[in-house]
């Protein structure tokens, strides 16, 4: 028979020179059983927040872009055949997009405009402008007020994600069938409630401006993947072009 060991005597008793219960060795497995559950719970959790961060910030904007590319495609298709609608390009009930926003400061390309602010609107990959808590001043109308734009900053397009690149002094184009107009940059809030619909105003005093004009507003969601405030950059037009037959941009898009 072989010798039994000062070791083989360590791993058979506990701290007190007692071999170990059965109770004992089951809670023990226990323990592990459910350290083990919860760590495959937490990495399982981890993987389904991972998928749900792809699908918000990356997913949402592929669907969005694919909708939004659509409806331009068929309001450009549609000036080019010369059909914008019974109420025109700029009427209050279109349901059409009415133009292009074009921001320089904030990339390459154009933001489609359609009416309203709804989710199920701007979730499009589109721009949308007030029509509540005020409806905004068209610039297709002619009359002062303030033509009052929205869009998402992070997720479904993510048209105002740059927003904060936008510095005083920088051009903001918007584009019908007819016309180029050519708005500057005036005013820039980085944060404020989103309750604070004065931004919105005709008159959008707390930009600093008193008397009536033709203004732009871009408002959109911060900090960036929240929605606990509101960005905003305001602009005052400061000329119209004709659009020409190859659509040539003004010189601010070139």
């Amino acid at each position: 028979m072989a010798a039994t060991t000062d070791t083989d005597h360590q791993e058979h008793t506990d701290a007190s020179g007692r071999p170990p219960s059965a109770a004992r060795r089951r809670r023990g497995r226990g323990i592990a059983l459910v350290v083990s559950v919860l760590g495959e719970l937490l990495i399982t959790a981890g993987l389904v927040l991972g998928l749900f961060v792809v699908y918000s910030l990356w997913w949402t904007n592929v669907v969005a872009d694919r909708a939004a590319g659509k409806q331009a495609d068929k309001v450009r298709d549609d000036w080019a055949e010369d059909r914008v609608g019974q109420d025109g390009p700029g009427a209050l009930d279109t349901k059409a997009g009415i133009g292009f926003l074009h921001v320089p400061a904030m990339g390459k390309g154009d933001v489609l405009v359609e009416k309203g602010t709804s989710m199920k609107i701007l979730n499009d990959g589109v721009a949308g402008y007030y029509t509540d808590p005020v409806k905004s001043a068209l610039p297709t109308s002619g009359k002062e007020g303030n033509f009052a734009l929205a869009a998402h900053r992070d997720g479904h397009g993510a048209k105002f994600h740059n927003i904060d690149k936008i510095e005083k002094g920088d051009p903001i184009v918007f584009e019908t069938k007819d016309t180029w107009y050519v708005y500057k940059v005036y005013g820039i809030l980085p944060e404020t409630s989103k309750y604070n619909v004065k931004v919105l105003g005709a008159v959008p005093e707390e930009s600093g401006k008193t008397k009536p004009g033709h203004y732009i507003t871009l408002t959109t969601c911060t900090p960036v993947y929240t929605s606990r405030y509101r960005y905003v950059v305001w602009g005052e037009l400061v000329r119209t072009e004709k659009v020409d037959g190859d659509r040539t941009p003004p010189e601010e898009l070139r």
